[in-house]
């Protein structure tokens, strides 16, 4: 009933765990079964290692959160000889999550991961251009096409580009990464957001600015979402704020063949779980015997 398949891999159900979320699987495993998931996808990587941002990385807000970790990881190589090993004897499917600053480190670390054998690769575009002054690859479509595009040469398998909500045009960021080569896109990476401590009158993160996850970017996601599947011929897979099945549900219907869950593993570790029991409940009670018929409905 739950089974899915996105870019010729079959997945147990559609529920994914978001890159940053669920470490590297592992740590997960005393308060759940995480062979039950879909997939799971690594914390985001690097080709070297980086220690992430310094003062607050976590603050709580109004249905939702406020993240400035600031890609901690260990970087590719160490997690080739190290966590690839731990995320393959989870049981089940493994994405890998990657980022850079230099379309060079992209296209090198790319390649080392094609040479690692590994299922899937997310390539997350929303991270610096630090040769572009600051700005991200997921801004402008042809910046993130020619990314896509050198990475696209270097990696064999399914490549999955995570989109960020910032970009200028969605719809055509997503079309620009399907012609550069993309197999799949993943959608929304966090909103730009801030928050100020009044008492001691300054922002809460060194950096002024963080990313916003849960469940106050979900209509936002939903809705990308719907614009991007309608527009691509590449499986959607969607992201952002999802709490429960039904939520699962919501972006399924707007087109997406599978969903990420991210912040609500913070509240509960076990709510992927819960979200895949609900999405078999919710069918059941609507006599729903293939997610392929309501995929998209809207």
């Amino acid at each position: 009933m739950l089974k899915t398949t996105l870019c010729g891999i079959e997945l147990k159900n559609p529920v994914i765990t978001a890159s940053g979320t669920f470490g590297f699987g592992e740590e997960f495993s005393p308060y759940m079964d995480v062979s039950k998931l879909g997939a799971i996808c690594s914390k985001g990587l690097t080709l070297n290692p980086k220690e992430g941002n310094y003062g607050t990385r976590m603050w709580e807000t109004p249905a939702g959160m406020l993240n400035s970790v600031g890609l901690q990881n260990p970087g590719v190589k160490q997690f080739i000889a190290k966590e690839l090993d731990i995320m393959r004897k989870c049981g089940t499917v493994s994405i890998v999550n990657m980022g850079g600053g230099t379309i060079e480190e992209y296209v090198e670390g790319a390649a080392l991961l094609d040479a690692a054998g590994i299922e899937m690769l997310e390539l997350n575009i929303s991270c610096p251009n630090v040769k572009q002054g600051g700005a991200a690859f997921g801004i402008k479509a042809e910046v993130a096409k020619e990314v896509v595009s050198q990475v696209r040469k270097v990696f064999h398998g399914p490549m999955m580009v995570k989109l960020s909500p910032a970009a200028e045009d969605i719809t055509e960021m997503a079309v620009a990464c399907e012609e550069a080569g993309a197999d799949a896109i993943s959608l929304i990476n966090t909103l730009k957001a801030m928050a100020i401590d009044v008492y001691k009158r300054k922002p809460v993160f060194r950096n002024m600015v963080a990313g916003l996850s849960g469940p106050a970017v979900r209509p936002v996601a939903v809705r990308m979402v719907w614009e991007v599947a309608k527009t691509v011929n590449i499986p959607v897979v969607g992201l952002g704020g999802i709490m429960c099945g039904r939520d699962a549900i919501e972006f399924i219907m707007a087109g997406a063949t599978a969903v990420q869950v991210g912040t609500a593993n913070f509240t509960n570790p076990g709510i992927c779980l819960d979200i895949i029991a609900e999405i078999e409940e919710f069918m059941i009670s609507q006599g729903i015997k293939s997610l392929d018929e309501i995929r998209g409905c809207v």
